[in-house]
């Protein structure tokens, strides 16, 4: 009997070193590829001593491998960019609900949803040419669909999360019917067929193929921060306007997270979130990443950020995006916004 006790004892405290053992590591699946983020994951497992095992790859092709791997999958976290991505993951039943004080407190009810946070933002502003254009032509994002605009925007391709996102930002305040007559405006003042990506836009503005075009604030303030003399130029020729300020605020957009519903290793993958939500990790995000932090407390050191200035923001819940995503997509394609 007392080798049975013992024998017992011992599976026990096995048992136990085991579970452990299971909470000092992470499986990651990310869609972020900057190089900055190798300073989050040190500081974190230098904080904590949980290890994380990164997997990187194109949002789809991790959504699909999630899927694929089904109850198997050794994911904890799907850490990724834009809020359609992220409601895409929603929808596909990926995420398990979290309940987390800190990440309740320190993140505002309109950047977070039950079961994904966000833990940076980048505003999505209007760049145009200072010779050909005046800003206060361009001061909303409805300007950009007047004829006075007429074969002088650039745009990257209306299935693009990033324009999807800001779609569903104009259904949601406006409705359908205007978004779609927004959307038919800006095709109708394509300076040339979508292409290329927000850094290609605002390089077209700036040697004139085009007048006017979008772009997220950290592809602005990456060339504004840029060493190289021909970046330093072309930023010279542009200006930058912080859409509706007047009104609604400019649309934000994020970059977020969520604990995967056959997450291996909850407990840890929720201490990842918090730490994502932390004084030092927020500033990781502005400071190395020209993103704004979501914890409003933080103090950046980010020159560029600092010269962008500041403004008012949409405060539209992120939730709204995740309902409108969809509908964006279809009255873009009505539109002819390839």
């Amino acid at each position: 009997m007392k080798f049975k006790s013992t024998l017992l004892a011992a599976a026990l405290a096995s048992l136990a070193v085991s579970a452990q053992a299971e909470e000092k590591v992470i499986n990651l699946y990310s869609a972020r590829h900057y190089q900055t983020d190798e300073a989050l994951y040190t500081d974190f497992t230098k904080q904590t001593g949980i290890r994380i095992n990164r997997i990187e790859g194109k949002e789809d092709e991790l959504l699909e491998r999630i899927r694929n791997e089904g109850a198997n999958s050794p994911a904890d976290i799907l850490l990724t960019v834009d809020a359609a991505r992220l409601a895409k993951a929603h929808e596909l039943g990926l995420f398990a609900p979290v309940s987390s004080q800190v990440l309740e407190s320190r993140i505002p009810a309109h950047l977070r949803s039950d079961d994904w946070f966000s833990f940076s933002t980048r505003g999505r502003v209007i760049i145009y040419n200072k010779i050909g254009v005046k800003a206060d032509d361009v001061r909303t994002y409805d300007d950009l669909a007047k004829p006075a605009l007429k074969g002088k925007l650039c745009s990257r391709s209306g299935s693009h999360p990033y324009n999807l996102s800001l779609g569903a930002s104009v259904i949601a305040h406006q409705g359908e019917a205007k978004a779609e007559e927004w959307a038919r405006g800006m095709v109708a003042n394509f300076a040339r067929a979508p292409k290329g990506g927000d850094t290609d836009q605002i390089k077209s503005v700036a040697v004139g193929e085009c007048q006017v075009a979008l772009a997220n604030t950290y592809y602005v303030a990456r060339m504004m921060r840029s060493t190289k003399p021909e970046d330093q130029k072309l930023m010279e020729k542009v200006g930058v306007v912080w859409p509706n300020q007047a009104t609604t605020g400019t649309h934000i957009n994020v970059s977020g997270a969520g604990v995967l519903k056959h997450a291996p290793h909850k407990e840890a993958a929720v201490k990842f979130l918090e730490y994502l939500a932390s004084d030092d990790a927020q500033r990781y995000f502005a400071d190395g990443n020209n993103e704004w932090p979501v914890v409003s407390s933080v103090k950046v050191s980010n020159p560029a950020l600092e010269a962008l200035g500041k403004f008012k923001a949409d405060t539209l819940p992120v939730k709204k995006l995740e309902m409108f995503q969809v509908k964006a997509q279809m009255i873009f394609d009505r539109a002819g916004y390839k």
